[in-house]
């Protein structure tokens, strides 16, 4: 089972006058976290959400998967179109030297 499947109880807890919230040792073993590791809190329908940011990772990789191609890396595939791209300007650049060569040697002839 994935850490990020487990459920945990209710925990009860007050805001302290500075704002803070704690959270106590076992939630944070559940959710992957230490004392000092940064968090991502989001509010909706009036539910503050703390994640962890490997949690926020993992999500974000899983909407990404249905795009890739199994067994492919995405950024194997972004390498070769960057590749390829600089081949074809390459192409480009050398077309008119090309061109302007053979025109000096038809002249010189």
């Amino acid at each position: 089972m994935d850490m990020y499947d487990i459920d945990a109880p209710p925990v009860h807890t007050k805001i302290n006058e500075n704002g803070r919230v704690g959270v106590p040792a076992e939630l944070r073993d559940l959710m992957g976290v230490k004392p000092g590791d940064a968090v991502v809190l989001t509010v909706s329908g009036g539910v503050l959400r703390v994640e962890s940011y490997r949690s926020v990772i993992e999500k974000i990789r899983d909407s990404l998967r249905p795009l890739g191609k199994p067994g492919v890396l995405m950024s194997d595939e972004l390498i070769a179109e960057r590749r390829e791209e600089a081949r074809r300007e390459m192409a480009e650049i050398e077309k008119p030297r090309s061109l302007a060569m053979d025109g000096e040697a038809a002249k010189n002839g």
